[in-house]
């Protein structure tokens, strides 16, 4: 795997991440003026949530369940002291579909714990706590 980053023409807080598909993304120091993209930080954020939902997805369709949607709401807790780093992110999981509360809270527990490898990496160092909201309503853990 691997990516290129170039800092963007004109500004000296974007930059552009390409990885080897050719598939781009705007980076941005958000502290700084008009953010023209997410900030590093805020992609980890969004792996956690993209790998997450990935795995999710791919667990309930093996299962030859229906997804009708799939929304996940992602908050990040950073330290003060530099480096500002994560010490919790919380996940709200949004699920909707013919899918009983404890195969999707399964799933979700797979994902965080086992397969995902955006938690796993961060695991020890940040404390990951998720929760499901399975069509409209909170699903309670065991």
């Amino acid at each position: 795997m691997k990516i290129q980053l170039q800092k963007d023409q004109g500004s000296s807080h974007s930059f552009t991440a390409k990885n080897e598909h050719g598939f781009e993304i705007k980076l941005s120091n958000s502290s700084a003026g008009k953010p023209t993209g997410p900030s590093p930080m805020e992609t980890v954020l969004m792996a956690v949530a993209g790998c997450s939902s990935i795995d999710i997805v791919h667990i309930l369709e093996k299962q030859n369940l229906t997804i009708d949607q799939l929304n996940v709401n992602v908050e990040g807790m950073r330290r003060d002291e530099i480096p500002k780093i994560f010490t919790e992110i919380k996940l709200q999981v949004h699920l909707d579909g013919e899918i009983s509360a404890a195969k999707a809270l399964r799933a979700c527990q797979l994902s965080f714990e086992k397969y995902c490898s955006v938690s796993q990496m961060l695991e020890g160092k940040v404390e990951i706590l998720y929760d499901l909201i399975l069509n409209g309503k909170k699903v309670e853990k065991p």
